[in-house]
């Protein structure tokens, strides 16, 4: 999940991995950088009066108008980078927690010049590379690759347990009813 030291030595975002499921297909909603010359994952700064998970979910919704299930921990970690050597400020790296959120409703995003687009997992790979550094869209491919195996290992538990999926709670205790709506 990434080295220990990094997380502690440099700034930490936080990420949305949006996807959705087309039949068997799964396709993952990739975001413009605010240059609009690469393609992201929604992904911003924390915030003291949200939880990680929480702040992702925010950005989905900011930079891609993406509506849906996020889940509480992140399952990657990843290291990304802003900026280019040759302007004064440099290059700035951080590291970003990923969390996994599955799209079921999308509107028009806060940030019009995100342009969200779905694409089939190698195509987001290959839209992810495009224009960064060899050891920059590597990690990126392994946010794409550790989210398909997730992804499919949910399937797997769903499928054997295909009542599971929209199982909720029916206790009218105020709690239950914050976490499932």
């Amino acid at each position: 999940m990434g080295s220990t030291r990094a997380a502690k030595s440099l700034p930490l975002k936080v990420a949305a991995i949006c996807y959705r499921r087309r039949g068997t297909a799964v396709e993952f909603l990739l975001v413009n950088t605010q240059g609009g010359n690469k393609w992201t994952f929604p992904k911003g700064s924390i915030e003291p009066r949200l939880s990680h998970s929480q702040a992702a979910e925010r950005e989905a919704a900011e930079e891609a108008g993406a509506l849906g299930t996020i889940e509480p921990r992140h399952f990657h970690l990843y290291i990304s980078s802003k900026g280019v050597f040759w302007q004064p400020e440099g290059v700035q790296e951080f590291v970003v927690k990923a969390f996994l959120m599955e799209i079921h409703q999308m509107r028009r995003p806060d940030e019009s010049n995100r342009r969200p687009t779905w694409f089939r997992p190698e195509e987001a790979k290959r839209r992810l590379a495009k224009g960064r550094e060899v050891k920059y869209s590597s990690e990126l491919g392994a946010v794409i690759d550790r989210a398909m195996e997730r992804i499919q290992f949910h399937g797997e538990l769903w499928g054997a347990y295909p009542s599971a999926r929209n199982a909720h709670p029916t206790s009218k205790d105020p709690i239950v009813t914050a976490v499932w709506p």
